[in-house]
């Protein structure tokens, strides 16, 4: 299917949009920054809906979220028995949301979700917002290491993207209804951009802040994240390359 932006004006009283968010062991993060998304939900009059997607965490972040949901109907949680994975826990999100819009974004508070209404306009011209952080907040050798994987991924799937891995991204959800994701671990983001080019789908970029986690602990660098978005990244060329899994199933 080829799909590029539409002239229809796209506004934030006009649009309906799935904000969702996945964690894992965020019980000192997720209300604080859920409550927040519902302010600015509610402030901007946009149709919305909120969904926790809690994959499998250790802590207490499932029964936060299943207390968040039973005081607003307007919350979904999704719960995973076990940790799956942070691309098991973006399709889970994606499968789940029902509005013509689905952003979603981490539960560590490490981004503003008052920079997510300005991206609604954009997409009277375009499929997919995907951010890049304009100050990232991490070490060093997390800068580096991000730079580094995204001009590689962009190198393999000539790709034109600043920030791969940046988890402040707006779709069209009928995108998912088109492409068929693969990947459970942190290769996600490529995959979803590498499919979503390939069927035509049309991307801007824009930036946005990042903030300091005050809570919790990433798990982005560890070493068996690391290891298997490296070997999903190879089966995903080879299957690009061939033309094989590229549609829903």
């Amino acid at each position: 299917m080829e799909k590029g932006g539409d002239n229809n004006q796209l506004s934030s009283d006009s649009a309906s949009i799935s904000v969702f968010f996945p964690c894992y062991n965020e019980q000192d993060n997720l209300a604080g920054t859920v409550e927040q998304a519902i302010a600015v939900l509610e402030k901007i009059g946009v149709d919305f809906e909120v969904i926790i997607v809690d994959d499998g965490s250790c802590d207490a972040t499932g029964q936060i979220a299943d207390k968040i949901a039973d005081k607003n109907n307007r919350v979904k949680v999704v719960h995973h028995s076990t940790n799956l994975g942070y691309g098991a826990a973006l399709k889970s999100g994606f499968k789940t949301a029902a509005k013509e819009l689905v952003f979603y974004t981490d539960a560590d508070g490490q981004f503003d979700i008052n920079e997510m209404p300005p991206l609604i306009p954009l997409m009277s011209q375009f499929d997919i917002v995907s951010c890049y952080r304009l100050n990232r907040q991490d070490t060093l050798l997390r800068k580096i290491n991000g730079w580094c994987w995204t001009k590689l991924v962009c190198l393999l799937f000539d790709m034109k993207i600043r920030d791969i891995d940046c988890a402040f991204k707006l779709y069209k959800r009928e995108i998912f209804d088109n492409i068929k994701l693969s990947s459970t671990g942190a290769l996600i983001d490529t995959e979803i951009l590498a499919r979503a080019i390939r069927k035509g789908y049309t991307i801007t970029q824009k930036g946005v802040h990042h903030f300091t986690r005050t809570a919790g602990a990433q798990t982005g660098g560890n070493p068996r994240v690391i290891l298997r978005a490296f070997k999903e990244l190879f089966k995903l060329k080879s299957e690009i390359r061939n033309g094989s899994a590229c549609s829903p199933s």
